[in-house]
């Protein structure tokens, strides 16, 4: 066994494994290595003119882990937290460590929160989120959708019945959410 403290026989020498192995250790020697100048420790040689670099300017509040002390010296603004799913990820951020499991499944829930919303907001747009062609569902129809399931030992198999739950579950009770709230407003008008 390779990772056991008693081997039975010593580790080859690198000269045992030149001789064996053609091309064994043909980067030992330094000069042959292509990448050897940008190994080198130089800072005068890159130009760098700092020990750590300026920080980026911090306009609006970044979630930062309670690990760190502050945030990295470079971070993205592209995507600022906003709404409910922002205020969840503040609190991940906030009060768990990144070893916690808490922290990791407030920041799922935040992306489905997320998520939800954009799919709210799609319906008040002119092109709403459609379920049946974002999901590859009409693409089953035509390509033989049971036989091409059995036999072939497909991993996907194992959750393929709750996918149509997990799919369709979220339209079906908005769907029916919608029609209890017109139902309501019919019967007090």
């Amino acid at each position: 066994m390779a990772y056991t403290a008693k081997k039975k026989h010593p580790n080859p020498s690198s000269d045992e494994l030149r001789a064996r192995i053609p091309g064994w250790g043909v980067d030992l020697d330094h000069a042959d290595r292509p990448a050897y100048p940008q190994e080198r420790f130089d800072p005068e040689g890159t130009g760098a003119h700092w020990d750590f670099p300026e920080r980026q300017p911090e306009n609006t509040p970044r979630e930062r882990s309670i690990e760190h002390a502050f945030l990295t010296p470079v971070f993205g603004t592209a995507q600022p937290l906003h709404g409910v799913s922002g205020a969840i990820r503040r609190y991940a951020y906030a009060r768990f460590s990144e070893a916690r499991a808490a922290h990791w499944l407030l920041l799922i829930a935040a992306d489905r929160v997320d998520a939800t919303g954009a799919h709210v907001r799609s319906f008040l747009t002119f092109h709403p989120d459609n379920p049946l062609t974002e999901t590859s569902v009409l693409g089953e129809i035509g390509r033989r959708p049971v036989a091409s399931r059995f036999g072939r030992g497909r991993v996907d198999l194992r959750h393929a019945w709750i996918d149509p739950i997990l799919v369709a579950g979220p339209w079906v009770l908005g769907a029916w959410a919608v029609i209890r709230v017109l139902r309501r407003l019919a019967r007090r008008a």
